[in-house]
């Protein structure tokens, strides 16, 4: 039916008006795990894989596409989530000069996506686009409306709730022609979400079971934002707020939720400046007010809280990966980047970079508070206003703290280097609810060999010094490619402290046209695959990998 559908907008813009060019493109993901032997776990698992195939259709008036998933047997860590396959995602969108209209499947972000951020992140297993419809309106010069309602996917389903909501974003510099002749540009905004769930079968009491709790069958959520750019300078100030919504994430208390955020940046040539700072409280916001804990839920977020730290790529650095606390937390980040010039003291012959990361998250401060209305009900219960939180205080528990210091320099021709120290605290008992307070020194040292035009090497070494958790880790990799077409790599991540494990991974890629094939064989160590401040846990494997793209 869907593919009918495409077939039959193609044919209608192609007769629309006589000349009008029909692009079509698309997409094929597969990644493939061949188990061999029993896992870490002791299970024996069979043929496991994950495949996408998307086609898009686009006119001059109208696009329309669909994604086939296929999931019937999915990689291990998405069993409980992604088993299926059908169509995912299917949409049609009408684009004049001032008006977009969207039916089906759609992602949006309002603002920074405090309280809407849908999108699709297929190694996090998400994909929580909505499924209705969205009407974008451009009526003046610098005004853009948008309005949508929907239903959001939550893996094979579509969770209950009705997700509603608007947004204004004002262009000034497009008003005023002396903002941008001088360089400076102004944008205001403001958002509206409304969350429509039904409570009739919801049967949630206090601990003492004297009471039923009344759970609100609306949610409304609001954002407000002003970001100001003029020269190297950007400033972007946001602040959001939230009706009560009583939840399994937050224990079902009444306590409204607020999120603000600062962000100042500047940039020149070879200089970069980056100082932020976010205080969240109570906001986690998804469609279904009931969480299944035994399930990844990561899919039923509507909105998303950005982590104030740094995507870590080097494997030790990323070893312990920060997710954001929807309960609240305080959250800072500097940055600072310098390019040292060519044939200068510190610059040697070709220059230095250097980069320069600090991030710090800290809990609230929270004073537990009863129930006017029920006073006998504890403090911080069910059904109470839950706590209070004085706005500047801190609490005592500091969630994660990052130093990074990263170098780049060239040291001959043919040879460039980047070193990095990183200084690290990680609570693992607040962030994966066991443990302790994890310190962690790490150093990484990458170097990029260019043989001859058509072949490069590339050697990493990483080490990471920790007294806590499993003890020290150690990290080695080469990279061999030979352009155009092929690129070894073999890696080897070994635990020195407590259980002298290691992990081998071995890769061949192949890259002809659009197409790209990678075959390895290895071993998967057991954590967290991070993105953006969120995370899924994936388990330990053991076999033989195989992916192939193909975009046309």
């Amino acid at each position: 039916m869907a593919a009918l559908l495409v077939s039959g907008i193609a044919t209608y813009a192609q007769n629309e008006e006589p000349g009008n060019n029909i692009t079509v493109s698309g997409s094929v993901q597969s990644d493939m795990l061949i188990p061999t032997g029993e896992q870490d776990d002791g299970s024996h698992e069979d043929f496991r894989t994950n495949t996408y195939a998307d086609v898009s259709v686009m006119s001059k008036y109208v696009d329309a596409g669909v994604r086939l998933e296929y999931l019937e047997h999915p990689l291990p860590g998405f069993d409980k989530d992604l088993k299926g396959w059908g169509l995912g995602h299917a949409y049609a969108k009408l684009h004049l000069k001032k008006l977009e209209v969207t039916l089906g499947n759609y992602y949006e972000q309002f603002g920074s996506g405090f309280i809407l951020r849908t999108y699709e992140e297929r190694a996090l297993g998400i994909d929580n686009s909505l499924l209705g419809a969205k009407v974008v309106v451009r009526p003046f010069k610098g005004v853009q409306l948008k309005a949508l309602s929907g239903r959001q996917r939550c893996y094979w389903e579509y969770n209950d709730a009705l997700i509603s909501g608007g947004d204004l974003e004002l262009s000034l510099d497009q008003w005023f022609k002396g903002l941008a002749d001088k360089g400076t540009y102004i944008t205001l905004g403001g958002s509206w979400v409304n969350k429509h769930e039904d409570a009739d079968n919801d049967e949630i009491f206090t601990p003492d079971n004297l009471y039923q709790l009344v759970l609100p069958q609306n949610v409304n959520a609001y954002d407000i934002r002003a970001n100001l750019q003029t020269g190297g300078f950007n400033i972007l100030a946001e602040f959001a707020g939230k009706s009560q919504d009583p939840s399994s994430d937050n224990g079902y208390i009444y306590r409204h939720g607020y999120v603000g955020m600062l962000s100042a940046s500047y940039s020149k040539k070879g200089l970069s400046v980056l100082m932020q700072a976010k205080r969240s409280d109570d906001f986690s916001f998804r469609s279904r007010r009931v969480i299944d804990k035994e399930r990844n839920i990561t899919s039923s977020n509507i909105n998303h809280l950005p982590a104030f730290t740094e995507d870590q790529t080097y494997t030790l650095a990323a070893l312990y990966p920060y997710a954001t606390r929807p309960e609240g937390e305080w959250a800072y980040q500097a940055q600072f980047g310098y390019n040292f010039k060519r044939k200068t003291a510190i610059g040697g012959k070709y220059g230095m970079n250097v980069k320069v990361n600090f991030s710090h998250v800290h809990e609230l401060n929270k004073n537990l508070k009863g129930s006017e209305s029920l006073p006998d009900l504890a403090p911080g219960a069910k059904g109470t206003d839950g706590y209070g939180s004085a706005f500047w205080k801190w609490g005592s528990k500091t969630f994660y703290q990052d130093l990074n210091i990263q170098i780049e320099r060239r040291l001959t021709k043919d040879f460039k280097l980047n070193l990095m120290y990183m200084n690290q605290f990680y609570n693992k008992a607040v962030i994966e609810g066991h443990g302790g307070m994890i310190h962690s020194d790490i150093f990484v040292a990458d170097g990029l060999l260019k043989i001859n035009p058509k072949t490069k090497l590339r050697m990493e070494a990483q080490y990471l010094f920790t007294k806590d958790d499993e003890g020290d880790w150690a990290f080695a990799l080469a990279e061999l490619s030979l352009a155009p077409h092929w690129m070894f790599t073999v890696s080897d991540t070994y635990n020195v402290g407590e259980t002298h494990q290691h992990y081998w991974q071995t890769y061949a890629t192949y890259n002809i046209g659009s197409h790209r094939i990678q075959l390895g064989w290895g071993r998967t160590r057991a954590g967290f695959n991070c993105s953006g401040g969120v995370c899924r846990q994936i388990p330990s494997t053991k076999g033989f990998t195989l992916s192939y793209n193909y975009n046309f």
